[in-house]
């Protein structure tokens, strides 16, 4: 699957790194880059993209103002020097956050992102998950999960009726379910979206028990919440 891409970025240097780390992505198709907001948006009026890679400081229109003014379907990157602009852009939903300079690693990273989420979404959502329990299967309905705990080799799935006990990894079950649904947001938790009670600074509450959220993967369950 390509993923048709845009870049709007005001600095030459800037515009040909990210070009370049586009370049170097077979998966990336590059259809366009613009200099200022203005011509990104006349573009997006008449054209869909995947994916958009968004410098926000940039003359009279900037990327936020650009996703202010408009509803953009596109998954959006941003990339910019200002670290203060991190929580307006998840705010506006944009997938991941690049402060320059960054490198191709993290880049890479950010694409990962957006093409995880756009092959989840051509898939219709699951309402069940088979999970290896001993020598059987055992079906679980996804409205019935309230989280799964991580506890060494094994992974504990708490549900409303029961805890079941599997060996299924927390990468085989964020291939299995869509992050809309149950969302990774510690190393050893991954939580149901609508069984939240309450979110705090560092931690969720589900079911009275309190779930932590660590730092690696805050962003992304922000940007999860405010779609």
């Amino acid at each position: 699957m390509k993923i048709s891409c845009i870049i709007v970025e005001d600095e030459p240097l800037a515009m040909e790194r990210t070009r370049d780390y586009v370049c170097r992505l077979p998966l990336l198709d590059l259809v366009g880059t613009f200099e200022n907001g203005e011509d990104a948006f006349t573009f997006l009026k008449s054209n869909v993209v995947d994916l958009i890679f968004l410098d926000i400081n940039m003359g009279a229109l900037s990327g936020i103002n650009l996703l202010e003014s408009t509803r953009i379907e596109s998954h959006v990157i941003i990339t910019t020097a200002y670290h203060e602009f991190a929580l307006k852009g998840f705010e506006l939903s944009v997938t991941d956050y690049l402060l320059k300079p960054f490198t191709f690693e993290r880049f890479i990273a950010a694409v990962d992102k957006v093409q995880t989420r756009l092959s989840k979404t051509v898939l219709p959502e699951k309402r069940w998950i088979f999970v290896k329990i001993e020598s059987r299967l055992e079906r679980i309905p996804l409205d019935e999960i309230l989280y799964i705990e991580g506890m060494r080799d094994y992974r504990r799935i708490h549900t409303t009726k029961k805890k079941i006990m599997t060996l299924q990894t927390f990468t085989d079950f964020e291939k299995e379910i869509s992050a809309h649904i149950i969302c990774r947001i510690h190393k050893s938790f991954m939580v149901s979206i609508d069984k939240i009670e309450t979110i705090e600074k560092e931690k969720v509450k589900i079911n009275g028990i309190f779930i932590p959220i660590s730092a690696t993967y805050r962003q992304e369950f922000l940007n999860l919440l405010g779609r």
